[in-house]
Formats: structure tokens, sequence, C-alpha cells
């Protein structure tokens, strides 16, 4: 697949909003929106997908694949299938968990203090993983964080990272960003239409905010609260 196939096969499930007002999991405002939910329900899109990532690894002697759960375990199996049909061998399909949580920012400024999810292997699959090469794969890449999460638990546990596969780089994230010595991503869609919440024209413009994806529910939220604790009665 090139990246115009699977812009239309994400086309095809709804999963490129455009025209939107979408607050993203950074806190910054835009436009546009890859929804990720969108995609999983239809296998056979789903399977052609991580059969076009699959294929971009074809030849790097993977024999583990592991995902960020909840999402990524579905791609974690689909690859590791295509990659043992491609290879003649089984490839291992396994997931890392959220553990915990750890402060990533600040409660100075518009936005609250922001916590994230540290990744641990477990179930065994450490054990699976130790000595291997290992594929990573993720949906969405945003800032990162999740795979440089899940590269350093598999690294930490034995696991030699051959690459980074990612449906979508959505943050103009390279291989060196996350020391990684190669990064496939299907579609790159760094949007300019990002702004933020400060400067956003959309808020200016009072464009209603879409609670169906991203933070946007969260925001408002936030913003009930705000209200309530500026209005003195």
């Amino acid at each position: 697949m090139n990246e115009g196939e699977v812009v239309h096969a994400l086309n095809k499930v709804g999963a490129i909003i455009f025209d939107s007002h979408v607050v993203y999991t950074s806190g910054k405002h835009g436009s546009t929106y890859i929804n990720k939910d969108a995609v999983y329900p239809h296998t056979a899109e789903t399977s052609r997908l991580c059969h076009a990532l699959a294929e971009r690894f074809a030849g790097d002697n993977i024999q583990v694949v592991i995902a960020p759960a909840i999402g990524g375990v579905i791609l974690s199996q689909w690859l590791a299938y295509h990659l043992t049909e491609m290879n003649g061998r089984e490839v291992l399909g396994v997931y890392a968990e959220k553990e915990g949580t750890e402060l990533v920012s600040s409660s100075y400024g518009p936005l609250p203090p922001k916590y994230e999810n540290a990744f641990v292997i477990k179930r065994g699959y450490d054990k699976l993983i130790a000595g291997k090469n290992v594929l990573v794969v993720e949906d969405i890449l945003n800032t990162g964080g999740s795979a440089r999460k899940v590269i350093d638990a598999a690294s930490s546990v034995g696991g030699n990272i051959v690459g980074l596969g990612v449906l979508c780089n959505r943050g103009g994230i390279t291989a060196r960003d996350l020391s990684v010595l190669k990064l496939v991503s299907l579609i790159d869609a760094r949007s300019p239409d990002v702004w933020d919440e400060g400067s956003c024209p959309l808020c200016e413009r009072d464009v209603p905010i879409n609670t169906d994806v991203g933070k946007g529910r969260e925001f408002l939220a936030r913003q009930r609260k705000r209200c309530k604790s500026a209005d003195p009665y």
C-alpha cells in the first residue's frame, strides 16, 4: 500500500476527521484528527494496514512484535501473523501494560498537572523477549511518549529493538528522537493547523468543540470548572 491507499483505507472506515475543532492529548487544538479506534472494528482493513507495515520489516529478522495496550495489542497480533506468513517461521505477538503513573508536566499554566502511565512487560512475556529481535508497533505517533516507554521496557528485559512501525506519524517524530535504527510510518500527517489553547482561532470564532474524539470532553469540563471558580456568586 502506498500513502494514498492508506489514506483511502482510513477514510473508508471514517477514521480521518476534517474541518472539526479537536482538542489533542497534548492540550493543543486543531482541525483534523485521525481516530484510530474507528479502524479496529474493521478486521479486513486492519489486516491490510498491518500487512503493509509487515512488508517494510519482512527482511529484518523480527522474532517478537510488541505494542502498548490497549489498541496496540490488535496491531501486534496482526503484524506478528503477517510476518509469520511472510517468513515461514513463527513471530510472537505480545504487549506491554500500563502500570502506575508519573508526572510529565507541572501544574503551572493553563493546563492541569498531566500524568502518564508507565509501561511494564508482565505475564511471562519478558522471557519471550529476552535475547530476541523485537519490533515495537504503535498506532498514532504524537510525541512518541508511549512508544519510547515500550522501547525502554523491552530493552530492559533483554530485547534487541530492531525498529518501530506506526500507522500514522502525526508529530514529525524521527528514529533519532526515539533512539531506534528504523522508523516506518504508513502515513505522515503532521497538520499545520495546530494551535495552543490561548491562540486557537477556532475558539475565537466559537466553533464547537468535538467531544466524540480527542480530549474535548475534558477540555469543556475544565472550562466549566474555571467559570464556576471565577464566579463569586
